[in-house]
């Protein structure tokens, strides 16, 4: 006589991706003003609500930079300033730069690593006057 064992059966295991993840972040505090700030700006109430909006806005970017367009804030007037971060360039393809081929002389060349192994030249008042704005 054979005896049969009842089995119990195992829960369903969750498919990948439908499961929820939790984000949480050591935030500076500068960091964290800054969030809170930009969430009552934009009048969100919760920090899923931010993270996804903020993750949209990268993904365009990030998008953008891959096809080798350039990020930029324009005012009224036409003014144009180019949104510039070293991770966004990571994903930008390699654009070919132009090639220039300079055929120097003898005395150019010298001239040059005389000017490169020198002291640095002092700064002239001029200079000085512009870098303060």
């Amino acid at each position: 006589m054979a005896l049969k064992t009842r089995q119990e059966k195992k829960p369903p295991q969750p498919v990948r991706g439908s499961r929820k993840s939790k984000f949480q972040a050591d935030l500076a505090p500068a960091e964290d003003r800054m969030v809170r700030g930009l969430k009552q700006d934009l009048q969100l109430n919760s920090n899923t609500d931010f993270l996804s909006d903020a993750l949209a806005l990268f993904r365009w970017a990030v998008g953008e930079r891959k096809r080798g367009h350039h990020i930029f804030s324009e005012t009224e007037t036409g003014e144009r300033k180019e949104l510039v971060l070293p991770r966004l360039e990571r994903v930008a393809p390699d654009l070919a730069l132009p090639r220039v081929e300079i055929s120097w002389t003898e005395r150019e060349l010298e001239s040059l690593a005389a000017l490169a192994s020198s002291e640095p030249a002092e700064p002239t008042e001029a200079l000085i006057r512009a870098m303060r704005g």
